[in-house]
């Protein structure tokens, strides 16, 4: 019989009610190492990657969210009970502080698009094949693509930038990924202090306000899946299917 673990935590020595985790099975808090995981018993090798399996695990999480700030596992980690323990004696001080920099915290996420629409000027405007010729063509349009790249580029910088400003003293520690693609301009997750919450939401709204050229797209609160270390991931795992 093998563990399916989602999450360490601490704080806590009993779950509140019944969850149910991965096939349905039932989901227990072990102690060990003065730790808390969550665990569900699995019989087989490997965990199918499936809607069902993915909402179960973040379900099992986000259970004890309004109770401690969990570090999940990331989706399909198989243990034996031997490895776990291993696992948690030779983790417990990594484990410890990385517990410490999201304790009492939320993950907000916050990605952010452009809200207008692009429309080239009339003097870019492509010709005509059959009037510039194939190559003619096909530079004009590589030259456009890679001016556009570029704006967009820089634009996504400086959007980077004053959310950053805007959050500034609101968090915790930011994860940003910029994206300048066609529309989309950035990723950001927030890790946010519960007592803060209220003030962060305060301050997104006030900023969504100011920049009506952009269209954010927020959700939250969540475990703090951006800021658990994957380092700290089990080296051997039974793998997902």
């Amino acid at each position: 019989m093998k563990l399916y673990v989602y999450c360490v935590l601490e704080g806590l020595d009993a779950l509140d009610e019944a969850v149910v985790g991965i096939s349905g099975a039932p989901v227990r808090l072990e102690k060990l190492e003065d730790l808390g995981v969550l665990v569900s018993d699995f019989d087989d090798d490997a965990v199918h990657v499936t809607r069902e399996n993915a909402m179960a695990h973040a379900a099992v999480v986000r259970s004890v969210l309004d109770l401690t700030t969990p570090l999940p596992f990331r989706f399909g980690t198989l243990v034996t009970q031997q490895q776990l323990r291993n696992y948690l004696s030779a983790r417990k001080p990594a484990l410890e502080t990385n517990l410490s920099l999201v304790r009492d915290c939320v993950e907000m996420s916050v990605k952010i698009i452009s809200a207008l629409e692009e429309k080239a000027p009339k003097e870019n405007r492509e010709e005509p094949a059959q009037e510039q010729g194939i190559g003619t063509t096909f530079l004009a349009a590589k030259r456009r693509e890679l001016l556009g790249s570029g704006l967009r580029s820089a634009q996504a910088k400086e959007i980077s930038t004053w959310l950053n400003e805007t959050v500034s003293g609101l968090t915790r520690d930011v994860k940003v990924s910029v994206q300048p693609s066609e529309k989309l301009f950035l990723a950001a997750a927030h890790l946010v202090e519960r007592a803060g919450l209220k003030q962060y939401r305060l301050k997104m709204a006030a900023a969504r306000a100011a920049r009506p050229d952009l269209r954010f797209l927020s959700s939250g609160p969540w475990p703090p899946y951006s800021f658990t270390n994957i380092e700290l991931e089990f080296k051997t795992q039974f793998g997902v299917s």
